[in-house]
């Protein structure tokens, strides 16, 4: 297995974070923007998704806040479109449909956490920190994987395996870069739900499993027997690296 790593940080430590706000309704809007600069966060915004794709590809924030309802382009196409141009920016999204398909289709269009409309100021405060911890440091962020006959751009989110293309999640591309940058340390399941689904995340550990199995079927040649990613028995998962 090889990984290819860039150089650099994603923020630098000398500055507050840089925070997105892409919300149409202006007092949702304007409430978002005092409570994100009243914590000492720079804040930027725009009010309707085309323009909030732009700024987010020209500004290169540390995190978005994307509200999903939106005209023109809604929050989960532009969060769509963010992931196939290779941006891996957090982003949180902030909708008043509170289904569980609701924030699944969230979640695989390459959000990292959700958050339903009412909500408290603290919580949104409590998910930004946590998404910003995420934020990855110098040195630890791992663009491509090679394993046997795969190639897998974690960036752009594209998988060939020998010349024919694999599809993976946008879950399935986040658990397989968390297990990159563990550098052969096994992953617990709960650090799985903690970081791919997100703060208050309602998956459960058997949601891991079912994910690392379907890994498995379109990566390994014999997925009962795995060479890449195998089971570390009361722990997690690890990704082999020799």
């Amino acid at each position: 297995m090889s990984i290819l790593q860039p150089t650099g940080s994603s923020h630098s430590a000398e500055r507050p974070p840089r925070i997105l706000v892409i919300e149409d309704e202006l007092p949702m809007r304007t409430a978002l923007e005092d409570c994100l600069a009243a914590e000492g966060f720079r804040v930027f915004s725009a009010s309707e998704g085309e323009r909030g794709l732009e700024r987010a590809l020209k500004d290169k924030p540390d995190l978005i806040l994307l509200d999903v309802m939106m005209p023109r382009l809604d929050g989960l196409s532009l969060c769509t479109e963010l992931r196939r141009l290779g941006h891996h920016t957090p982003v949180l999204m902030l909708t008043a449909k509170g289904y569980v398909r609701d924030r699944v289709t969230g979640l695989d269009a390459g959000a990292d956490d959700y958050l339903v409309k009412p909500f408290s100021m603290d919580e949104l405060l409590a998910r930004v920190r946590a998404l910003l911890r995420r934020v990855q440091r110098p040195g630890s962020f791992v663009r491509e994987l090679h394993l046997g006959d795969a190639q897998i751009d974690l960036v752009k989110q594209t998988a060939l395996r020998g010349r024919k293309p694999v599809h993976f999640t946008a879950k399935e591309f986040s658990m397989l870069r968390l297990l990159a940058e563990a550098k052969g340390e096994p992953v617990s399941r709960e650090r799985f739900l903690d970081v791919v689904w997100g703060y208050g995340a309602f998956p459960t550990t058997r949601t891991v499993d079912m994910h690392i199995a379907s890994l498995r079927r379109k990566l390994e040649k014999n997925p009962d027997e795995p060479r890449w990613i195998t089971t570390v028995h009361g722990v997690g998962y690890r990704l082999e690296t020799a």
